[in-house]
C-alpha cells in the first residue's frame, strides 16, 4: 500500500480549519499524482495506490466536514466516491488474477487448462473494469475536482479567526524540561520553618516549654553541662 505523505505543519495546537486546509491539499495531490499510468493492466499497483489515496481523501473530507461550505462539500465528496468506485471496478479483478496466477504456478501442468479458462473470464472482467475506470477518469478530468478541493481548503482557512491563526511560537517563551520542573517545585515548596516563624500563643506550652522554645531547641552551655 502506498505510504501516506506527512502533512506539513500539522500539530495538536493548529486550529481546526487550518488543519483541514493543509490535510485536504496533501491528500488531494496524492490522488491526482497516482492517476498517471493507472490504466496499465500490467502495473496493477498503480490502481491500488490511487484507490487508497481516494479513500484517504474521502475520510479527510468527512472528518473536516464542518469546515467546508455544505453544498460544495457534498458535491466534492460525491465525485471522490465515484472515482473510488471506478477504481474498485478495476482493482477487484486485478486482485483475483494475481491470486489465480500464483495458484496456477503451484499446480501440475496437466491442471492448467481448466484453470486458464477460468482466468480468461477474470481477464474479461478486468478489461471491463478498465473501461469503467477510463470513463471515471475522463469524468474526473472534466469535473474540475482538483480546483474545487482547493476552493474547499481556502474556505476552511478563511473561516479561522485571525487570532486563532497566530503562531504559538511567537508567545512568551515558557520554561521546558528540567528548568520547568525546578521552577515548579520552587514555587510549590512551603516556606522554611524557623523559630522566628512561630507565633507565640499566650499560655501555650509544649511539655512545659513555650511554643517558641519548642521550635528553637536550646544548646546546653558549658555551665549547664551534659545531662
Amino acid at each position: 500500500m502506498a505510504k501516506a505523505k506527512p502533512i506539513p505543519g500539522l500539530r495538536a495546537d493548529v486550529p481546526y480549519g487550518l488543519a483541514a486546509a493543509a490535510t485536504v491539499r496533501v491528500r488531494s495531490s496524492e490522488l491526482f499524482d497516482h492517476a498517471e499510468g493507472v490504466l496499465d493492466t500490467e502495473e496493477i499497483e498503480r490502481v491500488h495506490a490511487m484507490r487508497v489515496a481516494s479513500r484517504r481523501l474521502r475520510a479527510v473530507l468527512e472528518i473536516y466536514a464542518p469546515c467546508f461550505p455544505p453544498a460544495e462539500f457534498r458535491s466534492a465528496l460525491r465525485d471522490v466516491k465515484r472515482i473510488a468506485d471506478a477504481l474498485g471496478a478495476r482493482r477487484d479483478p486485478d486482485v483475483q488474477l494475481e491470486g489465480l496466477e500464483r495458484f496456477a504456478a503451484a499446480l501440475p501442468e496437466a491442471d492448467h487448462a481448466g484453470l486458464e479458462a477460468f482466468i480468461a473470464g477474470v481477464r474479461d472482467e478486468q478489461a471491463a473494469g478498465n473501461e469503467v475506470l477510463a470513463a471515471g477518469l475522463q469524468a474526473l478530468a472534466g469535473s474540475g475536482l482538483q480546483e474545487r478541493l482547493e476552493a474547499l481548503a481556502a474556505a476552511a482557512e478563511a473561516r479561522v479567526p485571525a487570532s486563532d491563526g497566530d503562531d504559538p511560537d511567537d508567545e512568551d517563551e515558557q520554561p521546558e524540561g528540567e528548568d520547568a520542573v525546578t521552577e515548579g517545585v520552587a514555587a510549590a515548596a512551603p516556606p522554611a520553618l524557623d523559630g522566628s516563624a512561630v507565633t507565640e500563643v499566650p499560655g501555650a506550652h509544649v511539655n512545659g516549654a513555650s511554643a517558641r522554645e519548642a521550635a528553637s531547641p536550646s544548646v546546653p552551655t558549658a555551665e549547664e553541662g551534659s545531662p
